[in-house]
């Protein structure tokens, strides 16, 4: 039995949605199916307004415009995240700077973020690994000392809450994924840009529309659009988001599964783990209610890490390692800088695996999985005493 890292998820009723939208005659953005997935994460996770974009890529650039970044501005991040983090305001001309992140959670560490604030900062942004909830309360009184903004990485995150709040909603901006790897998809990509502070609506939707005012035009309030700022073209084809409320028509019960497979990974390799050998996630937090997006452990190094892909996959099951700190490649280094120690983002990004989970996993797979980690760490642990 060959285990992939990842199947997109699919629940069954895809295709009766997609053939609807087809059937409507509005293939574009903002069409029918556009509005009920807005509407749902409106509904069900409190934001003012929520926008479909066609990735979550797309949302942060929708962001860093809407937020004016422009040259000389310095947006802080933590290192352990995708280049579409730093992409989107680098793209406006800003300066990236990286912060350490808690060994815990893999999250940014709050406790660093001041010492990196100047006269130039002008956002944060927190990334949500794992679906993980970074500490928000914090991050938030610390933007609201130094009147900054706050754009929540969120691309894993969703259905996680943080006190419960839906991740997503409690900065100022949050960015949604819906690719293919997410716990929900819009067909392959997708995303969605939920405006939190009310102030940003109205721009939010001409930026949204190449800056224009369509949406005003559809909505009957104006009699013809135009022209009114800078945009671009951040729609979801309403193809996508039939695909897409096909899956939320069935959120919970995804959510269920997952956080079923995730349990049965925890309770099952926890007898297993040594400190500084094999550990497990932590969830730091009751406040916390994460999505079981991904489940990951760490080994001793890099080394050890290393065997234990090339073991895992001789079995048939392929577990990859994540992100290479970004301050450490060549972009890293041309358009943003690390303030303060790097104490824990490289060290535990080298010891980091991911194992499979993924909404139609069976319980063969499940159950090889399990049985495949304890069998490759029992024998790298002999060959490192031995």
């Amino acid at each position: 039995m060959n285990i992939p890292f990842n199947v997109p998820p699919v629940v069954g009723n895809e295709i009766e949605h997609v053939s609807k939208a087809i059937s409507q005659g509005k293939m574009c953005g903002d069409g029918p199916y556009t509005k009920l997935c807005q509407k749902w994460f409106q509904d069900n996770f409190k934001s003012p307004l929520v926008l479909l974009t066609p990735s979550c890529t797309a949302s942060l650039e929708m962001a860093a415009i809407l937020l004016d970044i422009k040259e000389g501005d310095e947006i802080i991040m933590p290192s352990y995240t995708f280049v579409s983090t730093a992409n989107a305001f680098v793209l406006r001309g800003a300066k990236i700077v990286f912060v350490d992140i808690r060994p815990d959670t893999m999250n940014i560490d709050e406790k660093k973020i001041e010492a990196a604030i100047t006269d130039k900062t002008k956002a944060i942004v927190p990334v949500h690994y794992a679906g993980i909830p970074c500490e928000m309360d914090v991050i938030m009184s610390i933007a609201e000392q130094y009147n900054l903004w706050v754009i929540e990485d969120a691309a894993q995150g969703v259905m996680s809450t943080y006190k419960g709040r839906a991740l997503g909603t409690i900065g100022h901006i949050g960015c949604y994924s819906f690719h293919e790897t997410k716990n929900y998809t819009s067909g392959g990509e997708g995303g969605a840009t939920l405006i939190n502070a009310t102030e940003l609506m109205e721009r939010a939707e001409i930026v949204r529309e190449k800056g224009t005012n369509r949406a005003q035009f559809f909505k009957g309030q104006i009699d013809k659009y135009t022209w009114r700022d800078i945009g671009s073209s951040f729609l979801m084809s309403d193809i996508q988001a039939a695909f897409l409320f096909a899956q939320l028509e069935k959120a919970d019960e995804i959510n269920s599964k997952r956080l079923a497979i995730w349990n049965k990974y925890y309770d099952s390799l926890e007898p297993l783990v040594v400190d500084g050998v094999f550990e497990l996630p932590m969830i730091t937090n009751s406040d916390m209610k994460h999505n079981a997006h991904m489940f990951y452990v760490k080994l001793r190094d890099i080394e050890v890490r290393t065997k234990f892909i090339e073991k895992m996959k001789e079995l048939e099951v392929i577990t990859p390692f994540h992100y290479l700190p970004l301050h450490s490649c060549h972009a890293g280094l041309l358009y943003g800088n690390f303030v303060g120690d790097d104490v824990y983002t490289t060290i535990e990004s080298e010891r980091l695996v991911r194992l499979p989970l993924y909404y139609n996993m069976s319980e063969d797979a499940i159950n090889k999985v399990i049985a495949s980690v304890k069998q490759v760490l029992l024998e790298i642990l002999n060959e490192v005493e031995n």
